[in-house]
């Protein structure tokens, strides 16, 4: 086996797509992870394939992009990631103009957004709360398992001759390579792949850039024995996602797993990388869930976990060459949308280190646009 053509930092989501496509374009690729395969923030998530959520622009031409991907990657791979297209539903309780208005402009960008009454949303979610007044359904919305999918993508690397390292620690970039805390590993290209801990490692690589850690939490709970049909969020979850505030939000998400658990969200904060567990969110979420799905309030929670999403101060992914490192390339700061985004951020970096046609316009995600650079 030859030396590896690039190196990607970060077995998530996104450096599994990134290797996937790269491996698929026929270069030789290594993964390094400081921890296990698929451990970190993908693990943590909840596996949502959205377009619901995403405004017109170069967000939602990417999921859209990733939306056709999914299908043909996991049938490339050959693996079953609980693949659910059960489609999603936005519901308001308040002025209904706000949810229609959004859905319209969805619309012109090509999102199938079906405006529906109340008595259709209560058809599809017979447990929904009835002060809803107006709702949105998404046909094109799915769900899979994200730690499935990753390894599948990594499995698939592995299977064309790449090589997996966890437990491996990039240090540093340079002419020789990529310096890791278990030597020299030489490349012609490093991808700088590692969700929320992008920054840190970007400066070790040489090319800060100002990707922070934004910190969320989900309730999980017991199996209930009225599922929930699809993804169902309330309208505020939509501005929660756009927003750069800092301070604690939460919006309601709630939607059900193939155990018959129900996943319960979501909170928004950034706090750095701390982990502690704030009783005041989990209540807040228990809260405005009950407020949407009555009935939960009789269903005992089994656990919470939280995790980290890779912000970005533009909300946009970054996705490109740095242009102050030669070699050095970037693909994060999907913030929570990266499990949505893979296929397609993976097959733009390929396109774009292999010098083929770019599937979507790369500009919005360069790396060098205003408040990236660090």
């Amino acid at each position: 086996m030859g030396l590896p053509d690039v190196v990607v930092v970060g077995a998530g989501v996104i450096g599994a797509a990134c290797a996937e496509a790269l491996s698929a374009a026929g270069l030789r690729v290594t993964v390094l992870d400081r921890g296990p395969l698929a451990a970190g923030t993908s693990a943590a998530g909840e596996g949502n394939v959205l377009v619901s959520d995403k405004e017109p622009g170069p967000e939602l031409d990417l999921a859209l992009a990733s939306l056709a991907r999914w299908p043909e990657l996991l049938d490339r791979v050959g693996h079953d990631v609980e693949w659910d297209p059960k489609g999603g539903l936005v519901v308001a309780t308040g002025d209904p103009s706000l949810l229609a208005g959004f859905a319209a402009h969805q619309r012109a960008a090509g999102v199938d957004a079906r405006l529906i009454g109340p008595a259709e949303a209560f058809e599809r979610e017979p447990q929904l709360t009835r002060r809803v007044t107006t709702a949105v359904h998404y046909p094109q919305d799915a769900q899979l398992q994200p730690v499935l999918a990753t390894t599948a993508l990594l499995d698939a690397v592995r299977k064309r001759g790449g090589v997996l390292r966890p437990g491996v620690t990039a240090l540093g970039f340079g002419p020789d390579g990529v310096r890791t805390s278990d030597g020299v590993v030489p490349c012609g290209a490093v991808v700088n792949a590692c969700g929320p801990w992008s920054g840190a490692v970007s400066r070790a690589l040489g090319a800060p850039i100002d990707i922070q850690p934004r910190r969320g939490m989900v309730l999980v709970t017991a199996p209930m024995p009225h599922t929930v049909r699809h993804k169902v969020y309330d309208a505020d979850y939509v501005g929660a996602v756009a927003s750069g505030d800092a301070d604690l939000q939460t919006s309601t998400v709630v939607e059900s797993t193939a155990a018959g658990t129900v996943l319960i969200g979501s909170s928004r904060e950034r706090v750095g990388f701390d982990e502690s567990i704030r009783v005041r969110v989990l209540r807040e979420l228990a809260r405005k869930a009950v407020a949407l799905f009555p009935g939960l309030a009789d269903v005992p929670v089994m656990r919470a976990y939280g995790g980290f999403r890779p912000y970005a101060p533009d909300h946009l992914p970054v996705i490109g060459a740095d242009p102050r490192v030669p070699g050095l390339w970037h693909a994060t700061g999907h913030e929570g949308a990266g499990i949505g985004l893979a296929p397609a951020t993976g097959a733009l970096l390929a396109e774009l280190l292999t010098g083929a046609r770019p599937h979507v316009d790369p500009q919005p995600f360069r790396v060098d646009r205003p408040g990236v650079l660090a």
